[in-house]
């Protein structure tokens, strides 16, 4: 394998605000779900271990699981953060709005649902907050200024958005400057060499023109950039697995996937930490984000954190996902 660790920074700047992130963001939304709370803290430990301190959940991760009413990945993170006593050493990113009991992005909405989250979470103030899907019957001035207030009131310390045109991007950013208030310092897109035009286009230039960080959320399609699905290949045990298998019908997704296998192989890492690397190569990505049952799957997307692709590398993949 390479070593080019050295030349990625420890810790990078989200947008323009003072958070200070690990270049790999770990997805909570398994904690809770397919990770239990013994499992979940298992893989909390390995990845503060190895130097990461940017954790992203919901207030609707596991709503779909049956049994669960959402919240329960902010429980289990917050249980792990008062045993741990490490709340100043990691950073906490939430949404809200997308959860059936508190949908949407009014602001009576947004302030109860984010109480809820202070609330499970057991802290004062959350790091990062997304409204987690835009809500275009609401003026983007009264979502704005609610985060504002929020900010204002030492609740929430920077806000962000995800699943947002790049119109309503544009006007929030715009009311934000206008009026001196609290702006979206981050974007969590669907972003990965699958879905490129979930994100490339307007809304990338949109972020690169206001500075704003970028977390892609999805970083490794489903599961299917593991390289554990493949024609013919053996059924592979995962909640994920239906939507991921259905991918070895579209040619493209194989293209991509030999492409990632390759430059895998180069390198001697797993396909997730190529898939990561290459999200993390893109103009205005500040962290890849992606969830691990076990410490085990986090090595290879903390990996692909660290991992330097060459020029040539970069064209493969991109000449593949096109």
């Amino acid at each position: 394998m390479t070593d080019t660790a050295h030349l990625i920074p420890e810790r990078v700047r989200l947008g323009r605000s003072e958070l200070a992130v690990h270049p790999f963001s770990l997805g909570g939304n398994v904690f809770g779900w397919t990770a239990d709370r013994d499992a979940s803290f298992a893989v909390l430990d390995a990845y503060t271990a190895a130097g990461g301190n940017f954790i992203d959940t919901a207030d609707v991760y596991s709503v779909w699981a049956p049994g669960h009413q959402g919240g329960e990945s902010e429980t289990i993170i917050g249980e792990w953060v008062r045993e741990r006593g490490n709340r100043d050493s990691v950073l906490i990113a939430s949404k809200v709005g997308a959860h059936p009991a508190a949908l949407g992005l009014g602001a009576a909405n947004i302030r109860s649902a984010t109480e809820d989250s202070l609330r499970r979470l057991g802290v004062e103030t959350i790091d990062l907050l997304y409204t987690h899907k835009d809500d275009p019957e609401v003026p983007v001035e009264e979502i704005v200024s609610t985060l504002d207030q929020l900010v204002r009131e030492g609740k929430v310390r920077a806000v962000a958005a995800s699943n947002i045109s790049a119109e309503r991007l544009t006007a929030a950013l715009e009311f934000s400057a206008k009026e001196g208030l609290a702006r979206y310092e981050a974007l969590q897109p669907h972003y990965n060499l699958l879905s490129r035009d979930t994100y490339e286009g307007p809304l990338a230039e949109v972020a690169a023109a206001h500075g704003i960080g970028v977390v892609p959320y999805a970083a490794l399609a489903g599961g299917f950039l593991t390289g554990k699905y493949r024609p013919g290949g053996p059924s592979v045990p995962s909640p994920r697995a239906e939507g991921a298998t259905k991918r070895l019908a579209d040619p493209r997704a194989l293209r991509v996937l030999e492409a990632v296998e390759q430059v895998a192989a180069a390198h001697g890492v797993q396909p997730s930490s190529v898939a990561t690397a290459w999200l993390a190569a893109q103009p205005t990505v500040v962290a890849p984000i992606a969830s691990a049952r076990t410490p085990e799957q986090l090595v290879p997307l903390l990996t692909g954190a660290r991992l330097v692709l060459t020029a040539e590398q970069l064209e493969l993949l991109d000449a593949a996902s096109a």
